[in-house]
């Protein structure tokens, strides 16, 4: 794999030289979690507990390969769009929407969760570690509009307590809405 990586960077960027004269600034940031695929079973009941329709739009941050958005689009109707850091997982995404009909109404990122614009999502799903959600959750404050579901996988938001909590065999999930900022 890091030779694949070392080859792209070797015909995008015309580099010269070897690779460990990289500056450290060029060097794609690694994964903050391994990826672990989320149980079918787990999948529906986050995208039911969100109570996704076709009117959504469902953001997988750090969406590994691609089965939450390719659900909400098959199952529910919904656009998706999965976001992941990872290039290997970005393409197995890809893979698995073309292979099951739904490319039409999903896309893929491969960029960083935490640099991505996410404002047009209407349900964000999650499966990262909780200090990860914590990292993440004003920058959900920040881009998305109140209302927006958020489900999580196992994880939650440390101090702000969930609308619901639901278990689906061992697992918990969670869900939260981003509240309406008031006037000051």
């Amino acid at each position: 794999m890091y030779r694949r990586q070392f080859l792209k960077v070797l015909a995008g960027g015309g580099l010269v030289g070897s690779a460990f004269d990289l500056p450290a600034q060029n060097t794609p940031r690694t994964p903050d979690v391994i990826f672990v695929p989320t149980g079918f079973e787990v999948v529906v009941q986050m995208l039911k507990l969100a109570e996704v329709t076709s009117k959504d739009v469902v953001y997988d941050l750090g969406c590994g390969d691609g089965r939450f958005v390719v659900t909400a689009a098959r199952q529910f109707g919904a656009r998706g769009v999965g976001v992941d850091i990872d290039p290997v997982r970005i393409q197995e995404a890809r893979e698995l929407s073309k292979r099951t009909g739904a490319d039409d109404k999903v896309r893929f990122i491969e960029g960083d969760l935490f640099e991505t614009d996410i404002s047009e999502a209407t349900v964000v799903t999650l499966y990262l570690l909780t200090r990860l959600n914590l990292k993440l959750r004003p920058k959900l404050m920040k881009e998305l509009k109140p209302g927006t579901r958020i489900v999580s996988h196992a994880f939650d938001m440390g101090d702000w307590p969930p609308e619901k909590t639901e278990r689906s065999g061992s697992s918990s999930i969670y869900l939260w809405r981003i509240p309406a900022i008031s006037p000051r």
